[in-house]
């Protein structure tokens, strides 16, 4: 059986979703989709996930967390945390100020994880779900430096990469059938009893 890691870009993930108004999906059991893409000859040995906390607006940070923590409730199954931050923009023609989100240091994390466990000899196929192509650097260095070592992309719905098809063992996209099949339940029971229930918008 060959070993698999995922890594899952959580906000490359979640923009997928969004753009295909597939927010239905959104209450993911991200590791039961990492054990749907999963062929016959291979196991799942762990699910790293990479994300960052937003801190606002409230309505939008409860449901995150509320996410998280079913995410938490799952075996094998890691959280990496980037930056979460407000930038300034400007309209040059009327002056208008406002505020944009961008997330940092996703795509660091994923790359110091995946040499990382390459190198240790912890996965045969390293499955990444995401689109971003700051990825392409670090995916092509492993191919080169331990070409025994398999990386498959994953794209979430209505993202994709050139510079990564090019660097990767082989790509896909991930259909609506695997996430229909995916979900947690609409009630997920924490160890101490608490019950995290699917939020509303999101049915």
């Amino acid at each position: 059986m060959q070993r698999v890691i995922t890594y899952v870009d959580g906000f490359n993930l979640y923009f997928g979703l969004k753009s295909s108004k597939w927010h239905k999906y959104y209450w993911l059991n991200i590791q039961k989709l990492a054990q749907n893409l999963l062929k016959p000859d291979q196991k799942l040995e762990l699910v790293k996930y990479f994300t960052a906390m937003i801190t606002s607006p409230p309505g939008k940070e409860k449901r995150q967390r509320n996410f998280i923590e079913a995410l938490e409730t799952l075996p094998d199954f890691e959280i990496y945390y980037g930056k979460y931050q407000l930038n300034p923009r400007r309209c040059r023609k009327c002056g208008y100020e406002d505020y944009v989100p961008n997330e940092k240091m996703t795509d660091v994390n994923i790359a110091v994880e995946l040499l990382t466990d390459a190198f240790q000899d912890r996965f045969d196929t390293a499955i990444i779900i995401s689109a971003d192509s700051d990825l392409t650097g670090p995916v092509k260095a492993l191919r080169r430096l331990l070409p025994h070592k398999l990386i498959l992309i994953a794209f979430p719905p209505k993202r994709s990469s050139m510079e990564l098809q090019k660097v990767a063992n082989a790509f896909f996209t991930i259909g609506r059938a695997k996430f229909a099949h995916s979900l947690f339940p609409e009630e997920v029971v924490k160890a101490d009893g608490y019950v995290l229930k699917c939020p509303e918008s999101w049915k």
